[in-house]
């Protein structure tokens, strides 16, 4: 389950030492943690990790194996917190420790930074290969943060990014040793955490108003259990 910590001005958010897959109880320990956050005086900043071999695989699918009527509701779950993130008052690092998956992916990508262990894990947006059909909001989050070339590679082949090329391509910020991937993260986001929250959040907002809106239709982003029927029959992610 989550847990919040501070250093300083920074807060660190640990997803957890397993897969962290998101679920109803996760997502709502995530948005207790980001309240906690916004809550605290400037100056604030905020790390998210993992503290085994996984920042995050995504949702998680023997959840939506045994409650197929909760499904829509967690999916928009998800959005929301993505649609957060991208708002959020906060200068906001991702500290790839390990894989981030799916919808882990996602979540990493909703941050201002990304920076991936170098000798471990890969970053991966596989729904092509469990025939998960991106939502519209998801769409425009990838193509929006990637630009559309690396959008379409990842989202058309579900290939395995390792730290090196997802360097190369854009998809993190930076790359760090195992034993230096927390501190790194965490001087990036000191480095920030002085900036006004009010305008911070306004640039970032007015960066990704069309992806937030996006995020934040219930409506399209519809889905049921269905639309996950490939990989939670197979039981894999």
């Amino acid at each position: 389950m989550p847990t919040l910590a501070r250093r300083d001005h920074v807060f660190v958010l640990d997803l957890g030492g397993d897969e962290n897959t998101l679920d109803p109880q996760s997502l709502a320990a995530i948005d207790r943690s980001l309240d906690e956050v916004e809550r605290a005086p400037a100056p604030r900043a905020l790390v998210t990790c993992g503290s085994g071999r996984c920042y995050s695989t995504g949702l998680d699918l023997a959840w939506i194996a045994s409650h197929p009527d909760g499904v829509r509701d967690l999916v928009a779950g998800l959005h929301e917190l993505l649609a957060r993130m991208l708002q959020l008052p906060v200068p906001t690092v991702a500290a790839l420790n390990g894989h981030a998956v799916a919808g882990g992916a996602l979540l990493a990508l909703a941050h201002d930074h990304r920076i991936m262990r170098a000798d471990r894990g890969f970053f991966c947006l596989p729904e092509v290969d469990g025939r998960i059909a991106f939502t519209p909001g998801t769409t425009d989050l990838v193509a929006a943060r990637l630009g559309p070339p690396v959008a379409h590679e990842a989202m058309t082949s579900g290939r395995r990014y390792a730290a090196e090329e997802a360097l190369e391509r854009r998809v993190v910020d930076g790359v760090a040793a195992a034993e230096t991937l927390l501190e790194e993260a965490v001087a990036v986001a000191a480095s920030l955490a002085g900036k006004d929250p009010g305008t911070y959040q306004a640039i970032k907002v007015g960066l990704h108003r069309r992806v937030i809106r996006s995020l934040l239709d219930r409506r399209a982003n519809a889905v049921d259990a269905a639309h996950f029927s490939g990989v939670v029959t197979a039981g894999g992610h």
